[in-house]
């Protein structure tokens, strides 16, 4: 649904998977965005809010380091 040329809104995410509104703006931030690293981007239609996979990566191409120190 993402990665349609159209777009998805969460109303339909939430019909799809039975999860509630902020399941699913929780998978779209910690999931998409930051684990799978995906640029996700937003626009308005008619009211209503699309998202949609854009092209590329994100920008954080590096690998992160861990904060913890080595003993």
């Amino acid at each position: 649904m993402l990665q349609s040329s159209s777009g998805t809104t969460i109303a339909a995410m939430m019909k799809v998977t039975g999860w509630q509104q902020h399941s699913v703006r929780g998978f779209l931030a910690g999931v998409v965005r930051k684990r799978l690293k995906l640029k996700l981007g937003s626009r308005k239609v008619d009211g209503n809010r699309v998202y949609q996979i854009t092209r590329g990566v994100g920008s954080k191409s590096r690998l992160r380091q861990s904060k913890r120190r080595s003993s």
